[in-house]
């Protein structure tokens, strides 16, 4: 089963019902995290405060399974990125959200993007 590390708006029952078909299985919990970039402070220490704020220990960091769908912000995905690497130990799989069309927005689930696949089919390329 696996842990949606969600650092975006609230997943809908159909959302995750999309991620549990796309992931082949599913959801133990899902945990959502606040993403507040306050623009004028540094980024770095914010990010780690929100990383923090998950609540997982040591090991559950490297043990759990976990699905991250990450803040719609470029520069705060970037730096989250670096500290679940750094504590995953590995690169996690990503939800790739996108907008469904029809005269109200919504969004759907479009992939799951597996992104230490996605590195290690690039290294590849570095011959």
């Amino acid at each position: 089963m696996v842990v949606i590390l969600n650092f975006s708006h609230p997943l809908t029952e159909p959302q995750k019902e999309q991620i549990q078909i796309l992931a082949g299985q599913a959801i133990e919990e899902v945990k959502t995290v606040a993403v507040q970039i306050n623009q004028g402070e540094p980024l770095e220490p914010q990010l780690a405060a929100i990383v923090d704020a998950v609540q997982l220990t040591s090991e559950e960091w490297q043990t759990r399974e976990l699905l991250i769908n990450p803040p719609g912000y470029a520069s705060a995905a970037f730096v989250l990125l670096a500290m679940l690497h750094g504590r995953i130990g590995h690169f996690p799989s990503l939800i790739r959200m996108r907008p469904k069309h029809g005269p109200i927005t919504t969004f759907e689930v479009a992939e799951i993007l597996n992104l230490q696949n996605i590195r290690e089919q690039a290294r590849l390329k570095r011959q």
